[in-house]
């Protein structure tokens, strides 16, 4: 019994860790394309950068949307439905000759998509498929397993682009995408009883009960932290390790660090999940990031500085996903966990959306990215404060839903 159980679970994670690596490296690699659409077509290059900045506000909006489909009809059909669209996404993508039309597929389609088949719907699913022991360990295999699709996707699209051209390239990412249905199969979830489903609480009432607790909003704030730091430093660190005059494979370099030393720091997060206490772990999370941050700021700009600044923010990139998600679990149960998560999760992308656009308003009316800079920092410390209070209790204190 124990042995088969165990392959089970490992079955299960290797499933949903390749589905998210796969996921997130179609879509890391979509900035490679910049260049070469716009000079075929002749587009500018602010609109291509408007249809993918769509596309993260989509996600964030449509996020709770999936979850809460995944909730109800489970995260199999949700995910298959997802790498349906992301296939057609990039197709579409692939053939458009018109920027409008580039933009409905990058911007709502692939948006819709990377809710659908990405990486919080795959780790809720997970997280009500796996035991208690598990599910930490479970979170920080599929976000480092994000970490690992960018790693090694995004240089074969950019290996593809230069042998057999962008549309070719773009054509077999499509096809690509199709791998994530099989995949997908192992997240079947067992059929609920009349009776089980006629005690258990409503999406509407979980959305009510979670609304009204101060732990939801703070986890919701702490989480915008999170997405703020993360696209400015995805969007604009490169330029800026430019301004510092330093070449552009440093920048380069940086951004690829940071995704080889996420995955270190998302398996060791999920660790830390399970045998800490999850509020603390966040707390220490974002205070580490602004003492990061600052020390950066204050010292030299070289390779060196630059890369390993890389290297240990890395570590600390998307460490706050399983801690997050664990506590959204413990707080509010497992029933609904991809709406209420999915709702967290916008809190982010909301972040995403602010640290992108801010960070181009703070460089084109300083000239430079220091009140960013230390903007990033003072917001590391509100998201260290505001997680103080939140509540982190054991599995069975999770409050159980009156019966109908």
């Amino acid at each position: 019994m124990t042995t088969r159980t165990t392959i089970s679970a490992g079955l299960l994670m290797t499933c949903a860790v390749l589905s998210a690596a796969l996921a997130m490296g179609l879509r890391n690699s979509f900035g490679l394309f910049l260049a070469p659409m716009t000079d075929q077509n002749l587009w500018t290059a602010s609109g291509f950068s408007f249809a993918i900045a769509l596309q993260v506000l989509m996600n964030g909006i449509s996020q709770p949307i999936c979850g809460q489909l995944a909730d109800r009809f489970g995260g199999r059909a949700v995910v298959i439905g997802g790498a349906l669209l992301y296939a057609g996404g990039i197709l579409g993508m692939a053939l458009a000759t018109h920027l409008g039309v580039f933009t409905v597929f990058a911007g709502v389609i692939m948006g819709v998509a990377v809710s659908a088949a990405g990486m919080p719907v795959i780790i809720s699913t997970l997280t009500r498929l796996l035991p208690e022991n598990q599910r930490g360990r479970a979170a920080g295999l599929g976000t480092a397993g994000s970490s690992f699709g960018q790693f090694l996707v995004v240089p074969m699209a950019g290996l593809g682009i230069a042998t057999i051209g962008w549309q070719a390239t773009m054509i077999g990412m499509a096809a690509a995408a199709l791998l994530m249905i099989p995949l997908a199969f192992v997240l079947a979830e067992p059929p609920r009883t009349k009776i089980v489903a006629a005690s258990e609480e409503s999406a509407t009432d979980a959305l009510k009960r979670a609304f009204r607790t101060p732990s939801f909003w703070f986890l919701f704030f702490g989480f915008f932290v999170c997405g703020l730091h993360i696209s400015f430093l995805t969007t604009h660190l490169p330029g800026f390790v430019h301004t510092c005059g330093l070449p552009v494979a440093v920048g380069a370099g940086a951004i690829s660090l940071i995704g080889l030393f996420n995955i270190v720091g998302s398996l060791g997060a999920g660790e830390l999940t399970q045998r800490w206490k999850r509020r603390e772990l966040l707390v220490t999370i974002y205070a580490l990031r602004g003492v990061l941050m600052a020390g950066f700021m204050l010292v030299e700009k070289n390779t060196t500085t630059v890369l390993i600044f890389s290297a240990f923010m890395g570590i600390l990139y998307l460490s706050t996903v399983p801690p997050t998600i664990a506590l959204v679990a413990r707080n509010f149960g497992t029933r609904w966990l991809a709406t209420i998560f999915g709702l967290v999760f916008l809190g982010h992308q909301i972040g995403g959306f602010t640290g992108a656009w801010l960070g181009g308003v703070v460089l084109d009316r300083t000239g430079n990215y220091d009140a960013m800079w230390w903007a990033g920092v003072a917001a590391s410390a509100f998201a260290a404060l505001i997680h103080l209070p939140v509540k982190d209790p054991p599995p069975q204190a999770v409050a159980k839903p009156a019966a109908a």
